[in-house]
């Protein structure tokens, strides 16, 4: 065997993991379908162009390969996990889900969180999915010896992506036009609710270590910073990087849900809730682990990205107009 594959490896996540991995000069090989151009492969890793969703496409790709690793990047559901259980069966040393710290316990009944917490989710279909899909994962470890790790990442970001509430995430400049065009920004409930965003880069430094670990199999762990925030202080520090006052609305979560019924997986069954990610396990494995660029440091470089090219400046009309409709219901 040799190697790391990435399935999937050039999205936000995945594409610091990918630098991180060729910067440190691990033998990298990045399989997707070829149609991603944000974020560009580093020099040395190698490429494949496949299809995910089409078994006999990506057993041709991979008949003479084996790895140490496979990181699948971009399974979603049970039946996804199931596909690949197949295909990589006595292929590879390790295979590493990647699946959502949004799968614990929703509303959780204590604000810090380990990875005993339960998972369980009745407000997001896409975390409903993880969790299913990791129960067919720890199954496969059981009865196959397949051997599976779960890494739950949480709220993660970096240059291109700001993770607000409300924001959009096609168009992240949305929110920072806003804040300086002095128009209001909602906050969902009164702001004093505990959230952890990691910077992806700082995710990297505690995820590609724990590659390749014999001890890591069979077993689940969040990757995240230390760094607890309230939503306002989010809130402010962006617009403090954005360089203008913060024009700051609090609206109950469940009104905004009642207005917008597409944001309730992301307000009731995620952010929402006040939640402290306790880190210990993935230390106890990768003790060099150590976040360091803050939420404040994060969005300067965040405004500053947008800033350096026009091109970057889109916005979402439709989430604009979204939020409006929600202040014009909240006034009413």
């Amino acid at each position: 065997m040799s190697g790391i594959l990435f399935i999937g490896g050039t999205g936000l996540i995945s594409n610091a993991c990918t630098n991180y991995a060729a910067k440190n000069g691990l033998e990298l090989t990045v399989l997707n379908r070829g149609k991603s151009t944000m974020y560009p492969l580093p020099k040395g890793v190698r490429s494949k162009e496949a299809d995910i969703h089409d078994q006999d496409s990506m057993r041709r790709v991979l008949q003479n390969e084996t790895f140490d690793v496979v990181v699948d990047w971009i399974a979603y559901t049970e039946a996804e996990i199931r596909q690949r259980v197949e295909l990589l069966q006595g292929k590879l040393g390790q295979y590493v889900f990647i699946s959502s710290a949004s799968a614990y316990q929703k509303p959780p009944r204590h604000y810090i969180v380990t990875e005993e917490t339960p998972l369980e989710n009745p407000f997001n279909e896409y975390s409903r999915n993880k969790i299913a899909a990791e129960a067919e994962l720890m199954k496969a470890y059981r009865e196959d010896g397949f051997p599976g790790t779960i890494v739950r990442p949480s709220s993660t970001y970096g240059p291109g992506k700001i993770p607000v509430l409300l924001n959009s995430w096609m168009h992240p400049y949305t929110i920072i036009e806003r804040i300086r065009k002095g128009k209001q920004v909602i906050i969902p409930g009164d702001g004093t609710s505990l959230w952890v965003p990691t910077w992806n880069e700082d995710f990297a430094t505690g995820f590609i270590p724990l590659l390749g670990l014999k001890e890591s199999l069979g077993q689940a762990y969040h990757i995240t910073s230390d760094e607890v925030l309230t939503w306002n202080q989010v809130y402010e520090q962006l617009a403090d990087a954005a360089g203008k006052p913060l024009q700051a609305v609090h609206i109950a979560a469940d009104f905004i849900s009642s207005i917008a019924p597409e944001e309730t997986g992301a307000l009731m069954g995620d952010r929402s809730h006040s939640l402290v990610f306790d880190n210990r396990k993935v230390r106890a494995l990768v003790p060099g682990f150590d976040c360091k660029v803050s939420w404040a440091e994060g969005m300067r470089c965040c405004v500053a990205w947008h800033d350096a090219d026009p091109a970057r400046q889109n916005v979402d009309a439709a989430q604009n107009e979204k939020i409006e409709r929600i202040l014009a219901a909240y006034n009413r």
